[in-house]
């Protein structure tokens, strides 16, 4: 038993911090499934709405599949927009470590 009151499982394991080319890498990797999901949902959400065109007894079932894809994609671009600026950071990092000669 613990006399601090501590019940995490990794108490004792110190954060892992990322250097700046470990970050550029991730943003760009996250940057990526962004597009990819805003391109998937935004097809998606036009599916729905030529469903709804064709079948005019479902037509608000797919209505709401519609709006929801749409506001998955609007989402997924705000994610895509986020992570851009957090690669041009950890860019700006890695230019700065170079001038100062710590980079390699």
């Amino acid at each position: 038993m613990e006399t601090e009151g501590h019940h995490h499982l990794f108490h004792g394991e110190k954060k892992h911090v990322k250097t700046p080319e470990q970050q550029l890498k991730h943003n760009k990797h996250m940057q990526l499934l962004g597009k990819v999901g805003t391109v998937t949902a935004g097809a998606y959400a036009l599916h729905e709405k030529n469903k709804a065109k064709k079948d005019p007894d479902n037509a608000h079932a797919h209505k709401v599949k519609e709006g929801i894809a749409a506001t998955i994609a609007v989402g997924s671009a705000g994610l895509v927009f986020h992570e851009h600026h957090e690669k041009k950071a950890a860019k700006q990092m890695i230019k700065e470590e170079k001038k100062k000669g710590k980079g390699h």
